[in-house]
């Protein structure tokens, strides 16, 4: 009996993730552009303690009421972190948002911070306390294990990371529509070529819209046929050239891949 309750617990939630009280308004804007508040509720802000203040330093997606998935080059075993959650301005407390403490930290066993182009820039989070779920603040899904995005399909990255190469950082949080990549393309030579493995995704590369500094360890949000929006991705890293640069589309950990990682990390911690 304790099996079924804990089998049907997990298929509940499951169902209830990707689906925004407040749904996103999605026109193709050039630049990106502000989201629609409390839109992307699985988006969270990854802070960090310095000097007496918390500084946003990578965006995540809140995939169970106590973890967030991030990038594991957003994590320094130097830092105390905290996640913000709920939360459209990051210099305003809004209504309903919260500030949580973040108690542990997992990163994958493959990353190697020398060797970025191998790919598995992911990392979990373990919240202080278990989030309790509202209007603002809900799950983000897991695509299907080994699900891959066909070339072109619509996906859109949110964060609060820089406008522009060397830009401002906004503070209302930004949506930006981007195009799949796939890995045919991606990994020609006059794209990213070998850089790009397939444990990633790479959408973008029109010169005009992409993550940049500070969109790190967020989604790349994909609907699925029944309406659900699945964080397909998490964002690692894009061209030292610029963030908007042609044929540079911004690059992805593929979530996909490490379905089974992120279960076990949460099931055993």
């Amino acid at each position: 009996m304790i099996g079924a309750l804990l089998l049907s617990t997990l298929v509940a939630g499951a169902l209830s993730c990707g689906l925004p009280t407040y749904a996103p308004h999605l026109p193709r804007v050039v630049g990106g552009e502000d989201a629609s508040p409390n839109s992307w509720p699985w988006q969270v802000s990854l802070q960090y303690s310095s000097s007496g203040e918390w500084r946003h330093t990578c965006g995540g997606s809140l995939v169970d009421p106590s973890w967030v998935l991030t990038a594991a080059h957003c994590i320094s075993s130097s830092r105390t972190y905290r996640v913000v959650l709920g939360r459209q301005s990051l210099s305003t407390d809004e209504p309903g948002s919260l500030a949580v403490a973040v108690s542990k930290f997992v990163i994958h066993s493959d990353w190697n911070s020398d060797q970025l182009s191998n790919g598995n820039d992911i990392a979990l989070l373990k919240l202080a306390s278990t989030v309790t779920l509202t209007d603002k603040i809900q799950l983000g899904c897991l695509p299907p294990a080994g699900s891959i995005l066909p070339n072109n399909f619509v996906c859109y990255v949110t964060g609060w990371g820089r406008l522009q190469t060397n830009g401002a950082l906004p503070d209302i949080l930004q949506q930006g529509e981007l195009l799949v990549v796939d890995y045919a393309t991606c990994s020609q030579p006059s794209w990213w070529g070998s850089t790009v493995k397939t444990n990633m995704i790479c959408a973008g590369g029109d010169g005009v819209i992409s993550s940049c500094n500070g969109d790190s360890g967020g989604p790349l949000n994909c609907q699925a046929a029944d309406g659900q929006w699945e964080v397909h991705g998490v964002v690692s890293f894009g061209s030292s050239l610029g963030c908007n640069y042609y044929r540079k589309p911004s690059v992805f950990t593929r979530v996909s891949n490490y379905n089974d990682w992120i279960n076990s990390v949460i099931a055993n911690n």
